[in-house]
């Protein structure tokens, strides 16, 4: 009986894992603004994380934390990007990388 439960748990465990894979996938390439402990801000293209949370951003730049709300100011271009996953404070995808290209 309990090797019953455990295999449905591990079954459980590897659709749900199966799943966060899958989601994780559909994320690759995708516009990504990333939000650091520090003020920064990094855009670029998600390109893979790992079990910590690091993430590696393709194309990427830094806006520094501006004094006035209204302007990001100019860009630094860094390419390719880790972040470390203990310095991630929020990560949003950017929408117009979420639609489905349409063609002309």
């Amino acid at each position: 009986m309990a090797a019953e439960a455990n295999g449905t748990e591990l079954r459980t465990e590897e659709c749900s894992y199966s799943s966060a894979r899958q989601k994780l996938e559909n994320l690759l390439n995708k516009s990504m603004r990333i939000r650091m402990t520090d003020g920064r801000t990094l855009v670029g293209l998600f390109l893979c994380t790992d079990r910590d949370c690091n993430v590696i951003l393709g194309s990427a730049q830094e806006f520094l934390k501006s004094t006035d709300s209204f302007s990001q100011g100019e860009p630094r271009v860094l390419g390719l990007a880790m972040i470390p996953g203990h310095h991630v404070v929020s990560i949003e995808v950017e929408s117009e990388s979420l639609q489905p290209a349409h063609g002309l």
